[in-house]
């Protein structure tokens, strides 16, 4: 059975946002980019949200460009070639290569994507992981917390939940961002 994972860059107060949406404080540096790409490497399907996959739809109109930077370029090729799919009820169409549209979230649905996938899922966006983790489908927590307090926004994970969770993962990246993997305890 495949794994579903939920990765995301975070300040140290645990916001992938601040308060008035922006997260341009999380931009990785070629390191702790270089090491995203391995993560996400052996993913074969991105789930996400319409507002992630709208910020994330970019990498289309970079994959292939040759000015990127190696790091950059490599990013592109990966999320071209995987699966995507996009949790909207207000999107019309989507402007990548392998990506389909649902209008909810099923969690029986990526329940029995997971059980079949020879490859891991990723899902993107606190909001469509609030669903998956309410219905507990995530099996691992990626969390890259940046060297930055933004003091409130959009937080990594939802209110109300408890999830008992064991360290899987650790490093420190030359510029203070540190990285966490966490799974779910069964």
């Amino acid at each position: 059975m495949a794994k579903l994972n939920y990765s995301a860059t975070t300040s140290l107060d645990g916001y992938v946002a601040d308060a008035d949406g922006n997260f341009d404080w999380s931009a990785p540096d070629e390191e702790v980019h270089a090491f995203v790409n391995d993560l996400l490497r052996p993913a074969g399907t991105h789930l996400y949200g319409r507002r992630m996959y709208q910020v994330m739809a970019a990498w289309e109109t970079l994959y292939g460009q040759p000015d990127l930077s190696p790091v950059m370029r490599d990013f592109a090729d990966i999320w071209h070639d995987v699966d995507k799919v996009v949790y909207s009820t207000t999107l019309e169409s989507v402007a990548s290569a392998r990506t389909r549209i649902e209008r909810e979230f099923d969690a029986g649905a990526v329940a029995a994507l997971k059980a079949s996938a020879g490859r891991d899922l990723v899902v993107g966006g606190p909001g469509l992981a609030t669903a998956a983790i309410r219905a507990n489908l995530v099996d691992e927590f990626h969390q890259f917390i940046a060297p930055v307090v933004v003091g409130g926004g959009t937080p990594f994970l939802p209110e109300g939940v408890r999830l008992d969770l064991e360290l899987l993962d650790e490093r420190r990246f030359g510029n203070g961002v540190v990285y966490l993997r966490y799974g779910s305890i069964p």
